[in-house]
C-alpha cells in the first residue's frame, strides 16, 4: 500500500506537526508513505516539495501572495481575520506529480496558503484514486472560513459572511461554497476524517459533507519524546526557580483571535485577587508574539518565543505545574496532547474538541466557556487541590490509552483498507 500525505508544509503549525507525526506513525507500521508539500522545512527524506528549484520557489511565493494579498487588501473586514479565510482561488496542479501518480491512496490534510486551489483539489479527485481528507478545521465545508465562530450559514449555503467587508448574498463566501459543491461532485471514493468528535458533529450538519462518510481519528503523538522529564533539571536548564509554581501557555501565534489570550489575562488577574493563598506563581509563554505586552500579566513572566525542538517542548511541559489554553475555537490542539503526554494537567474552556482530551477534574479542568473566573478557579484547583500526583498520572494515561502512534495508525489503516476494497 502506497500512501501520499498532502499538506501545505511539513513544519510550522498544528496541521504540519500532526501530518508529520502521522507519517512517522505509518512508517512504524511498515506503510510505504511519503508527504507531498508546497514548502519543505525539514530534512525528512520522505517529504517531497514542489519548490525544490528556483522556479518552483518563485511560484510558491507568487501563489501565496496572489491568494492572500487581494483578500487582505480588499475583502477582509479587519486585521483579525486576515488569515482566517482562504479563497483557494490559485494553486498548483500536482495531479501529475510522481507522488500522486504512484500512490494507492491520496491523504489530504491542510492545503491552503496558495498550495492547492479548489480546482486543483477537483483534479486530484478526478484521478479516481481513493482519497482520505483529514480536516484540521472547518474550511472543507464552508465558503472559505477556517472556523465559523457563531455563524451557521454552512448548514445550508454560505453568503453574508461576517469576516468580509463586502458581505452579501453573492459575496466570495457564497461563490466559494458553490465552487466546493462542484468540486465534491467529483469525489467518488472519499472518506472525511476529523480529529475531534466536535468537528465530526459539525461537519455532519453541513450541506456540503452531510452525505459523505465521516470518521473521527485523533492525531498521534510520540509518547517517548513527549514523556515526563525531570522537573528540577528542566527548571535549571531554563533558568526558572525550583520553588516556583509554573503556569505554561503556548501557541504557534499567541495573538491568534481563537487562542483567547484576553481571557487568560483576565483569569490570571482573578487568580491573583481571588486566591491570595496561591504563591510563588510564575508564567512561561512560548510562541510567536508580535505585540502582546507580557507586563499585562500579574506574575513574573518568562517569554521564550517560538520553540521548534520537540525535546525542548517536552521539557517545558514537564517543568510546568499546569498548562493553560483559553482557546475559544479549536479542533484537537497538539499543545494539549503534548502537555498531557508529559504528565502535566491542562486547564481549558469546555469547547470544540478539547473535551476529547481533557476530563474535568481527572486530568485537568474544563472551565465554563469564556468564564475567566472559572478558568482561574481551574488553575487554582490544579495548583492547590492536593491531587498533583493523581492528575499527572491520569494525564499521561489518557494519551497512552488513546493517542499513541500504534493506536492512531491502526485506525487509519482500517480506513485505507476499507476504501481500497471498494
Amino acid at each position: 500500500m502506497k500512501v501520499t500525505l498532502i499538506n501545505t508544509s511539513d513544519a510550522g503549525g498544528g496541521a504540519p506537526a500532526a501530518c508529520m507525526r502521522l507519517l512517522k506513525a505509518l512508517e512504524l507500521q511498515q506503510v510505504d508513505v511519503q508527504m507531498q508539500v508546497q514548502d519543505k522545512k525539514t530534512i525528512e527524506p520522505r517529504v517531497v516539495s514542489i519548490g525544490d528549484n528556483f522556479i518552483g520557489r518563485l511560484k510558491i511565493k507568487f501563489n501565496f501572495l496572489y491568494e492572500r494579498l487581494p483578500f487582505i487588501w480588499f475583502k477582509a473586514k479587519d486585521r483579525s481575520v486576515r488569515f482566517a479565510f482562504s479563497t483557494a482561488g490559485t494553486g498548483t496542479d500536482i495531479s501529475r506529480q510522481a507522488s500522486v501518480l504512484n500512490a494507492d491512496i491520496l491523504h489530504l490534510h491542510w492545503t491552503n496558503s496558495g498550495y492547492l486551489s479548489i480546482n486543483n483539489l477537483k483534479k486530484l479527485f478526478e484521478t479516481g484514486k481513493p482519497v482520505v481528507w483529514t480536516l484540521h478545521d472547518m474550511w472543507a465545508f464552508t465558503g472559505g472560513c477556517h472556523y465559523a465562530g457563531d455563524c451557521g450559514h454552512f448548514v445550508n449555503e454560505c453568503g453574508n459572511c461576517w469576516m468580509l467587508r463586502d458581505s452579501g448574498d453573492n459575496d466570495i463566501s457564497s461563490s466559494g461554497w458553490l465552487r466546493k459543491s462542484g468540486m465534491l461532485k467529483s469525489a467518488k471514493n472519499i472518506v472525511f476524517v476529523t480529529c475531534s468528535h466536535w468537528l465530526a458533529d459539525v461537519a455532519r450538519t453541513s450541506s456540503l459533507l452531510k452525505d459523505f462518510r465521516i470518521e473521527t481519528i485523533p492525531n498521534p503523538i510520540d509518547t517517548a519524546v513527549f514523556s515526563p522529564k525531570d522537573k528540577n533539571a528542566a527548571k535549571l536548564k531554563w533558568n526558572i526557580s525550583p520553588k516556583a509554581k509554573i503556569i505554561l501557555f503556548g501557541a504557534a501565534n499567541i495573538l491568534d483571535r481563537r487562542k483567547g489570550i484576553t481571557y487568560l489575562v483576565e483569569a490570571l488577574h482573578h487568580l491573583k485577587s481571588d486566591y491570595p493563598d496561591v504563591e510563588d506563581v510564575e508564567i512561561v509563554i512560548f510562541g510567536k508574539n508580535k505585540s502582546f505586552d507580557v507586563n499585562q500579566l500579574p506574575f513574573k513572566v518568562h517569554e521564550l518565543n517560538v520553540i521548534t525542538s520537540q525535546n525542548d517542548l517536552a521539557e517545558l511541559y514537564s517543568l510546568a505545574d499546569v498548562f493553560v489554553t483559553p482557546a475559544i475555537e479549536d479542533n484537537l490542539p497538539n499543545t494539549i496532547m503534548e502537555s498531557l503526554a508529559c504528565g502535566t494537567p491542562v486547564v481549558a474552556f469546555n469547547t470544540g474538541g478539547i473535551p476529547d482530551m481533557v476530563e474535568h477534574q481527572q486530568n485537568g479542568y474544563l472551565a465554563h466557556f469564556k468564564s475567566s473566573a472559572d478558568f482561574a478557579a481551574g488553575i487554582n484547583y490544579v495548583l492547590n487541590s492536593g491531587r498533583k500526583t493523581e492528575l499527572a498520572a491520569s494525564a499521561r494515561k489518557k494519551v497512552l490509552d488513546n493517542f499513541t502512534n500504534e493506536i492512531v495508525a491502526s485506525k487509519y489503516l482500517a480506513v485505507y483498507q476499507s476504501i481500497l476494497n471498494k
